[in-house]
């Protein structure tokens, strides 16, 4: 009968730790559900209010409850998936993942904010402060989270070069007369800190850290990556006149397709890509955030691409 107490003790010791576990896990997601609820509020506010000082306060009153909802045990697990306001998207190793937004000013132009949030047992993460109206050379620039050329992402590649390394596809809104979007690439230095911008984009005609498009706001652009070929693809932009070949702001896609192929750990320049040889998924089509408005999704790119 002792003998079976003691083979009895262990097991219910291991029991009671298991439920401890599972009542802990069950509580910690009801409440990230509920700071999911409260975000998803605030979200809605900062991204369709009508109000410039509204949808600033909503965002700063959003940053600390997003802040105190990833402070809570397994927050790297929960995908905030009401969360429609936001960009969250995970590396596909799952090392790290990006959590972006904007806030669109009274004047038409935009102010991003974010943050990269580690996978690890304790809250880990950077935040991305925009740095973009001072950052005056940035496909020449190599930055940190605090120098952070802003945008709202919506793709990670993970490249396996000597030293690994990401690339990021985002959505940047410009200006009342265009947007831009933007090729980053982020990777983390021996104390797992994330650098911005890499040498890597060999161009047609210099080696970028990272390619910064811009086109008029009234088109959209085409920058997806195709995992099958290893390439990003993007649209060729011109201007509507020879005579406006140094206002960005005017350029548009010319039904030409132009994109980086991975080789050898870097990204090379290719021009005319035959489209007709590109998958096409059906969610491919980028929407402009600014047209999301009517449907409670206004100026939020969407999460897939």
């Amino acid at each position: 009968m002792v003998k079976r107490l003691y083979l009895f003790l262990p097991l219910l010791f291991v029991c009671s730790i298991s439920l401890a576990q599972h009542s802990d896990d069950s509580g910690n997601r009801k409440m990230l559900r509920m700071y999911e609820d409260s975000l998803a509020i605030l979200g809605k506010r900062f991204i369709n209010d009508t109000d410039d000082l509204t949808r600033k306060a909503a965002n700063y009153k959003f940053i600390p409850t997003l802040v105190s909802a990833l402070k809570i045990s397994n927050s790297f697990n929960y995908g905030f998936d009401s969360l429609k306001s936001v960009s969250i998207i995970n590396a596909p190793d799952n090392r790290f993942r990006v959590i972006s937004w904007h806030i669109m000013n009274q004047d038409g132009s935009y102010r991003f904010y974010g943050t990269i949030q580690m996978n690890s047992d304790k809250l880990l993460m950077y935040p991305l402060e925009d740095y973009s109206p001072l950052l005056k050379n940035p496909e020449d620039s190599i930055t940190d989270n605090r120098k952070w050329f802003g945008a709202q992402y919506y793709k990670i590649v993970k490249v396996n070069a000597a030293t690994p390394y990401y690339v990021m596809l985002g959505w940047k809104g410009n200006t009342i007369r265009s947007n831009k979007k933007v090729i980053e690439i982020i990777s983390f230095d021996r104390e797992n800190k994330p650098i911005l911008g890499l040498s890597v984009l060999d161009g047609n005609d210099k080696v970028r850290k990272r390619v910064v498009f811009e086109y008029t706001r009234q088109a959209s652009m085409l920058l997806r990556y195709v995992t099958e070929q290893h390439l990003i693809v993007f649209d060729h932009l011109s201007p509507p006149d020879p005579k406006m070949k140094d206002r960005p702001d005017t350029f548009g896609p010319d039904l030409t397709y132009d994109g980086y192929q991975l080789k050898d750990g870097r990204w090379r320049y290719v021009d005319n890509l035959d489209m007709r040889n590109i998958p096409q998924p059906e969610d491919d089509t980028f929407v402009d955030p600014k047209k999301q408005a009517l449907k409670d999704r206004e100026q939020v790119p969407l999460k897939k691409h």
